[in-house]
């Protein structure tokens, strides 16, 4: 990480001097976690690429949580390998994934909602001038370095002296995400990022999820609607119960097929014959259990 005096684009430095190679920034190999007795996560194979949105999808209690925790070094896996840039890694803290370029954006966003915009973008890493120990804020460099970042993103906000609060929901995602950017993030993390918003500042957010792909980065986009992922992603990962039912490339799944399984398409099918009994019930647009054929990680050779 460069020290926060530094001026410059951070995060488009750091995107080009990530590896040059085709090769996964982040990858799991039959990684899981287990509390006890309790198996949260198990046999999970995931890669996260540059310059792709590798979406991770499943249903409340499927294990997106605990995922993102192994990743962004808040707990550690119990079994399995967790690697970055083809070394295996076990994070103590998330600093130390904070360190190798992997930041989280969760849905709370971390900001203080009275701080102005600038404010919020340095919070913990304020840029500072003078001499020890009459350090004081750099508050004119902080400000003409977040509206330049936020500008290299595409995002114009007319006062950063506003409090981040006055944002609509999808602008604060934004302003976040610069953020990350900025700070040399290589992986960006985004837990639920659309969940809370409307149709409109939807489309704001997984355009500023484009636009951190196109420079570079992988993002792992956490969600579970199909329809926003499928907007924007280029892998898909669906978890169901800890285990991973989907593992698929944009090329390999449909919009269909991946709301099937998102929605427990396979569990529907099984019990299709079951549910043509019950009055009331339409089941002309199940789909057959042998419909359901989108790859599934079975290996460690996951596609990519």
């Amino acid at each position: 990480m460069t020290s926060s005096n530094e001026a410059g684009t951070h995060g488009a430095v750091l995107a080009d001097d990530a590896p040059a190679t085709d090769g996964a920034i982040v990858e799991l190999r039959g990684a899981g976690k287990a509390y006890g007795n309790i198996r949260a996560l198990h046999g999970v194979d995931l890669k996260v690429h540059p310059s792709q949105v590798t979406c991770v999808l499943g249903d409340n209690g499927a294990g997106k949580s605990t995922l993102i925790k192994i990743i962004s070094g808040l707990h550690q896996h119990t079994e399995g390998e967790f690697l970055v840039d083809g070394s295996p890694v076990r994070f103590a803290t998330p600093r130390e994934a904070l360190d190798k370029g992997i930041a989280t954006v969760y849905q709370d966003l971390a900001v203080v909602p009275l701080m102005p915009v600038w404010r919020n973008f340095f919070l913990g890493s304020e840029m500072t001038k003078g001499p020890w120990p009459v350090r004081r804020l750099d508050i004119e460099r902080m400000k003409r370095t977040a509206d330049e970042e936020l500008r290299n993103m595409g995002i114009v906000l007319d006062d950063l002296e506003q409090p981040i609060g006055t944002l609509s929901g999808g602008q604060r995602q934004c302003v976040a995400i610069a953020r990350a950017v900025y700070f040399g993030a290589r992986v960006l993390i985004l837990d639920e990022p659309t969940a809370a918003l409307g149709v409109k500042q939807s489309g704001v957010v997984l355009k500023y999820i484009a636009a951190a792909r196109d420079r570079g980065l992988g993002v792992i986009f956490i969600t579970h609607n199909p329809h926003h992922a499928y907007m924007v992603g280029d892998h898909f990962s669906v978890l169901r119960l800890g285990t991973m039912e989907l593992n698929a490339s944009r090329d390999e799944v449909s919009l269909e097929e991946l709301t099937n399984h998102m929605a427990g398409g396979s569990e529907l099918a099984a019990l299709k014959h079951e549910l043509s009994q019950v009055r009331g019930v339409d089941v002309e647009e199940l789909p057959e259990e042998r419909d359901l054929k989108a790859p599934v990680a079975t290996s460690k050779e996951d596609a990519s």
